[in-house]
């Protein structure tokens, strides 16, 4: 016991020393952080986290609650709307009203992560679009129409808290949601029509959005449910009326609008972003055009007949038209960046398109070939290589759609043709006129050969069957031409080709004509196995098989004429 008192004085002398070492710590630490603002006021303080802290993530879980509040709340409306307390449409008005006030407290959160509006915004979508669809399927209370007003209102109101704050999960909820119900309502309801209006509402708003380089993530989610709904109704209405029996009769007009205001509300974007805001054409925007001009012809196509093929054509062309003026006129030129090549290549297929659909075949030939021409010219002169590729694809078009490949073939190798088509000749004159026009360079990549050797080949070989066509007919004055008689003209015109090819390649520096040169010798090996030797008479073939052997000895010399000199 006597040891108690020393005891308790050692403990309480221990308990005073502790507290000064703690005031003495305390001090410490204030005087330290005072003295780090006085001596570096500049520093720069470490990025807070821009995930969620635990804090924040606590923060979090009154949200979900309300959200859940929110649910409740909406439970409780159908609870009411099944009774016969209360009319349907006073409750139908009380729960739109219901879900829009959540959609107007998801743009006012004030927390400190987005999260929050996220989580508003799809609480008043999880209200709204379950609700929309009993309404209009089980209760019968909203028309169709009325259904889709609503979802345009929805959107409407969330573009609009949405654009000024920038809110990205606002206005990805909301759209996201309203896409979604529209076309499985269109859908159930077999209404298209209204539910493809909100689409197109949609669509406008975030075009509109775009130009003003707002919310530009979302535009392919919405293009893309538009996109399937117009599909759909044509798919639907280009059909037998005995398939679609539950669906609503419509006219043309009513048929044709959806599709063709998608495009020119896509047109119309293109247009602004391209020239007024100077920007470059992004892939989406590329894509969404094209398939939104599909829609619309498709529509024109199916849905009316009075225009038909011949105005589709006309339109191509007009478009056509105004691509290559944006080219030249508002680009200057092909040095503006991606813009150029995607209206150059839209203006070459809507040509060929709009050609196709309301020329004939020698005007088509004379148009595309023209313009063929035009461009491999006008590529040479400016260097580029993408206008001398729209150059050789309106050719090879030309050609095909001509006649002039067919003509050709049969000519050299097949059934001789029994007359000759001015599409053909015109044809023929395009290929040498465009080969005509390429210059060579002293070093040039393979592309730049190939640009030389397709309308190389096409000059050539279409130049030997007129060879072989006249000859033949010469002939026919005197005798009347048997199968051996046009074998051997064949040998002797793809042999004097071979030689004019080899010779005209080493003196004016042509190699793709060399490559000719001997394509056409391998040719008439061919041609001889298969055509001279079954049909051909001794002395016809003893003569090609002569021709044949002095082509093999002269074009390998002739091609290397221009080394040895």
């Amino acid at each position: 016991m006597t040891d108690l008192p020393d005891s308790l004085d050692q403990l309480t002398a221990r308990l005073e020393a502790l507290e000064q070492r703690v005031h003495v710590l305390e001090h410490l630490s204030t005087v330290s952080s005072a003295a780090a603002a006085t001596e570096a006021p500049t520093a720069i303080a470490p990025p807070a986290d821009d995930g969620l802290s635990l804090a924040q993530a606590g923060s979090l879980f009154p949200v979900l609650g309300k959200a859940m509040l929110g649910i409740a709340g909406a439970y409780l409306l159908r609870a009411v709307a099944e009774s016969t307390s209360l009319p349907r449409l006073a409750v139908a008005a009380i729960a739109i009203v219901y879900a829009l006030l959540w959609l107007v407290w998801a743009a006012r959160a004030r927390t400190a992560t987005w999260v929050a509006s996220a989580i508003y915004a799809g609480t008043s979508a999880l209200i709204l679009a379950p609700m929309l669809w009993e309404l209009t399927l089980s209760f019968k209370v909203l028309a169709p129409s009325a259904t889709a007003a609503i979802l345009g209102t929805f959107v409407i109101a969330a573009s609009a808290l949405a654009w000024n704050r920038d809110l990205a999960p606002v206005l990805w909820v909301a759209n996201g949601a309203a896409a979604v119900a529209a076309l499985a309502l269109s859908i159930a309801t077999h209404q298209l029509l209204p539910f493809i209006i909100v689409l197109l509402l949609m669509v406008l708003l975030c075009e509109l959005a775009a130009e003003f380089n707002h919310e530009l993530s979302l535009r392919p989610i919405v293009a893309a449910a538009a996109d399937l709904a117009i599909w759909a109704l044509i798919f639907i209405y280009a059909g037998p009326q005995t398939a679609r029996v539950d669906y609503p009769l419509l006219g043309a007009t009513a048929l044709l609008a959806p599709g063709c205001l998608l495009f020119l509300i896509h047109a119309a974007s293109v247009a602004v972003r391209t020239t007024v805001l100077a920007q470059n054409i992004t892939v989406f925007e590329t894509l969404q055009a094209i398939i939104a001009f599909l829609l619309a012809a498709s529509s024109v196509l199916y849905f009316a007949p009075h225009i038909g093929a011949i105005g589709l054509g006309v339109i191509c062309l007009l478009l056509s038209t105004a691509c290559y003026v944006l080219v030249f006129a508002v680009f200057r030129g092909f040095d503006a960046g991606r813009n150029p090549q995607v209206f150059a290549a839209w203006g070459t297929a809507l040509l060929l398109s709009g050609s196709l659909l309301c020329l004939p075949p020698l005007g088509l030939a004379l148009c595309l070939g023209l313009t063929a021409f035009a461009a491999t010219l006008l590529g040479v002169r400016l260097s580029r290589l993408t206008v001398r590729v729209h150059g050789l694809l309106l050719l090879v078009f030309v050609a095909i759609g001509s006649g002039l490949l067919g003509y050709a073939f049969q000519a050299l190798a097949g059934t001789l043709p029994d007359r000759l088509v001015a599409g053909v000749l015109v044809a023929a004159a395009c290929a040498v006129a465009c080969y005509a026009a390429c210059r060579p360079a002293p070093a040039e990549t393979r592309k730049h050969q190939l640009l030389h050797l397709i309308p190389a080949a096409l000059a050539v070989f279409s130049l030997a069957a007129l060879l072989v066509h006249g000859l033949l007919f010469l002939a026919s004055v005197r005798i009347a031409p048997e199968l051996h008689h046009v074998a051997f003209i064949r040998t002797l015109v793809l042999c004097a080709v071979a030689l004019s090819a080899a010779f005209a390649g080493s003196r004016w520096h042509r190699p793709e004509l060399t490559k000719i040169a001997y394509a056409s010798l391998a040719l008439v090996a061919l041609k001889l196995v298969f055509e001279d030797l079954r049909h051909g008479h001794l002395e016809f073939i003893a003569a090609a098989f002569f021709l044949f052997a002095l082509a093999l000895i002269a074009v390998p010399r002739l091609a290397r004429m221009d080394q040895r000199v």
